[in-house]
């Protein structure tokens, strides 16, 4: 007992008076870590006893170590052995935000987990606080690309990153306002700059498709995203993109433009063009057959090849501007024509009728 401190006047004064404060149901307490167990948490509340965190609430405090020194909130002071119960969910958002703000200002890449899903995004829990990731922020391999109107296709594939860990950036932190937003987008860009600049236009890349709609395919070229529009699909004329591609098939395309977030493709330029070889015999005053596919205002549309539609314009029907091509034409009839034009570099013929 020789080398035990000896209390001040001041000390023992103030000892007295925290032992004379009764802790009540709300208050907040400072106390240090004295245990972390997987159900619960002891906290030393100096002569105030002993707090114990719960079951339910231990989660909040997975990242606390003996000796660090946190506050709770009362939730019971007078537990039967004597303890007294806190919450640490204040403590932990508190911190979990300083975590957060400090990543958010050094644009540190962070794993999340989602642990739920809507049409929107995906919802996440971060250092004890709940946030989210958009749909828009989702990388090219995510990224739900499917028909506007497949509502609960675009969930099914949200559904389906719900609990595999993603890396993603902080977009936006606002305590305040209990704001969290995080981007799959902002945590790949560095290494997407790199792939793009190993790019070039001519270009043939190897892709996986993820969404097939009424304009075209996405496909994704290693996290790259890429769109072969519906008239670089084929050389025919294509009604369906689901006729051509399905997702998850691996395709090739060539790479037509580059610009600073996606790829322009084209599957039908890997391939010759049917319609140079099927011309070959066409000559202008030459007689052809062919089938009226399409009728409009301004004339009729005539397949003379499987690759090769020519045009009847209104013009070529009779004097004036009042006749009327569905008078003239029915669909699906076959008639001689007369080729007038072949315009190679537009791929376009035109035609009278015979």
């Amino acid at each position: 007992m020789a080398n035990a401190k000896k209390l001040t006047m001041d000390e023992l004064l103030a000892g007295n008076a925290e032992l004379g404060k009764k802790i009540a149901v709300g208050d907040t307490v400072t106390g240090v870590v004295t245990a972390v167990k997987k159900h619960e948490i002891l906290i030393d509340l100096g002569v105030q006893g002993t707090g114990l965190v719960s079951r339910r609430e231990a989660s909040f405090g997975r990242n606390l170590k003996p000796g660090e020194e946190v506050t709770a909130s009362v939730i019971d002071s007078e537990m039967p052995d004597g303890m007294v119960l806190l919450s640490l969910r204040k403590a932990v958002k508190d911190k979990g935000w300083d975590e957060i703000q400090a990543k958010f200002d050094n644009a540190e890449i962070v794993e999340v987990q989602p642990f739920d899903a809507n049409r929107g995004g995906l919802l996440v829990e971060y250092e004890g606080i709940r946030g989210f990731l958009p749909v828009s922020q989702l990388s090219a391999e995510h990224y739900p690309r499917v028909g506007s109107a497949d509502k609960d296709e675009i969930l099914q594939r949200l559904n389906s990153l719900v609990g595999k860990m993603i890396r993603v950036r902080i977009l936006d932190a606002n305590k305040k306002e209990n704001k969290l937003i995080f981007s799959e987008k902002e945590a790949i860009k560095d290494g997407l700059a790199e792939r793009f600049a190993e790019l070039s236009v001519g270009d043939v890349v190897k892709g996986i498709v993820t969404g097939v709609v009424d304009f075209g395919v996405f496909i994704n070229v290693e996290g790259i995203e890429g769109l072969i529009h519906i008239s670089e699909i084929s050389w025919e004329r294509v009604n369906n993109p689901a006729d051509y591609v399905k997702v998850g098939e691996s395709i090739e395309a060539k790479i037509i433009a580059i610009d600073k977030e996606r790829l322009s493709l084209s599957m039908k330029q890997l391939v010759e063009d049917p319609w140079l070889s099927e011309i070959e015999g066409l000559r202008k005053g030459s007689k052809v057959e062919g089938t009226v596919t399409r009728i409009t205002p301004f004339g009729a549309f005539v397949q003379i090849s499987p690759a090769v539609e020519a045009l009847v314009h209104v013009s070529e029907l009779g004097e004036g501007s009042d006749v009327d091509p569905e008078k003239v034409f029915t669909l699906n009839e076959r008639k001689k024509f007369k080729v007038l034009d072949i315009d190679k570099e537009g791929r376009k013929i035109s035609l009278s009728i015979a």
